[in-house]
């Protein structure tokens, strides 16, 4: 193995076969030894963490093994090797696995399992890397569960995804976001394409009760216990995402805040990865808060509640930064862009609306007024700008309709309209010439109008 020293084994197997594992593994004493041999989830975990192992060799049907899981051994470095009866090589990566055996592949194949791994480690990879097209789904499913061809993007074309996230006070991410989901739907039904709306907000989401769907119904905690055992797929996340009249699928949120550690890290990942096989474009509504949390606890894999917001960050190719158009609220939009420069959250990726603009709070020109303080304080140029239209929003509620169900000609629909289009011509379904973006583009806010 290129000189590497003799490597600690953690055994986690169940049944007859740990005997057969130690003795194959203890047959080649210079390179290998088992270092531990664990009786529970518990021991594994604790002797990753303490470093007593580079490989963790587990059977599939542990007690307690999921995603989050296989995800923690990887933080502790340690490789994961599952040891299962499964059909084709792309089950080792259901539970985000490095490599799967056979039940009876103990011998030859298990040392050399475990050495390839260990020379991955010496050319410095990481454990937790996932070879290209593991887990992708099979179009013809998707087709048989959506209702045709074109129903989701192919593997080829995988979706975009557009996060909706503006600092506290109430700016309006979620009536911008489903706003913005609602006028990229109407243009999918054109395009033969699909849209997601999820509610990714841990601290108060509200996408649900805004549309009238029902508390109780499963989503994002739903999404996520799904993805912990290695079953979450494009299909899957179909079944738990309602479609509105428009066609709008929507994965809603926490009926209940207190349920934030069900949201899982190793869980979103797989969750954006679904959405981006499922749906054209995918709009995150998110929570407020960036704070970097887990750094305020000795375990740095425990639960993080902003743990949504920034993953959705990190994985949008758009951010729409949302602030109230007031002074207070243009205040915190300043700071707040520079919370994503801090991520880094590239400036080419991110798009500034100014939500809920009057002049009573923002002076006799508020646009003007609005555009030029934040080119002087923050540097933005380009901004888009929403008037405020409380009598729209709150018929909206009211009714549960979209703001363009309730009132497709109101300024702040025409202005939301405006706003995907956009989105559209940042983030395209597909590589296009600039001549197609327009007319897409342009074919959406003449909707509108």
């Amino acid at each position: 193995m290129r000189g590497v020293a003799p490597a600690g084994v953690l055994c986690a197997v169940r049944g007859p076969a740990e005997q057969d594992v130690v003795r194959a593994l203890c047959g080649h004493p210079r390179e290998l030894h088992v270092s531990r041999r664990c009786a529970d989830l518990a021991e594994l975990l604790a002797a990753a963490d303490a470093g007593h192992g580079s490989v963790a060799v587990v059977s599939a049907d542990l007690p307690g093994l999921d995603r989050e899981a296989v995800r923690h051994l990887h933080g502790s470095g340690a490789w994961v090797v599952l040891l299962a009866d499964l059909a084709g090589p792309a089950g080792a990566h259901a539970l985000g696995a490095d490599a799967l055996l056979d039940g009876g592949d103990l011998g030859d194949p298990l040392v050399a399992t475990v050495r390839g791994l260990l020379d991955r480690a010496a050319d410095g990879a990481r454990p937790g890397g996932r070879p290209p097209g593991a887990g992708a789904q099979a179009p013809s499913r998707l087709e048989a569960v959506l209702g045709g061809p074109g129903a989701a993007p192919t593997p080829s074309r995988p979706g975009r995804v557009v996060a909706v996230w503006g600092p506290t006070g109430a700016p309006g991410r979620t009536t911008v976001a489903l706003g913005v989901a609602d006028a990229l739907t109407r243009v999918a039904a054109a395009e033969n394409a699909s849209v997601l709306l999820v509610d990714a907000d841990t601290y108060g989401g509200t996408v649900a009760q805004q549309i009238g769907l029902l508390d109780e119904a499963p989503g994002l905690a739903a999404a996520t216990r799904t993805a912990a055992t290695g079953r979450l797929d494009a299909v899957t996340l179909a079944a738990l995402t309602p479609r509105l009249d428009s066609g709008l699928r929507v994965l809603t949120g926490l009926s209940r805040a207190e349920r934030w550690p069900e949201v899982t890290a190793s869980g979103l990942t797989e969750i954006w990865r679904a959405a981006r096989e499922l749906a054209t474009w995918t709009v995150v509504d998110c929570g407020f808060c960036v704070e970097q949390d887990e750094a305020l606890s000795y375990d740095t894999r425990a639960p993080r509640r902003n743990g949504a917001t920034l993953s959705a960050l990190e994985e949008a190719d758009l951010v729409l930064v949302v602030g109230a158009g007031d002074p207070i609220g243009l205040q915190r939009l300043v700071h707040a862009l520079g919370q994503l420069d801090a991520l880094g959250v590239a400036t080419a990726h991110r798009r500034v609306v100014v939500n809920r603009l009057r002049a009573s709070a923002s002076g006799s020109r508020p646009e003007v007024a609005v555009r030029a303080a934040l080119e002087r304080y923050a540097g933005v140029r380009e901004v888009s700008v929403l008037p405020d239209d409380r009598a729209t929003c709150d018929g909206a509620v009211l009714a549960a309709r979209t703001l363009y169900e309730q009132d497709p000609t109101a300024a702040l629909t025409r202005a939301l309209v405006e706003l995907a289009g956009t989105v559209l011509a940042a983030v395209p379904p597909a590589p296009a010439d600039g001549d197609a973006r327009g007319a897409l583009a342009g074919a959406l806010v003449a909707g509108a109008h």
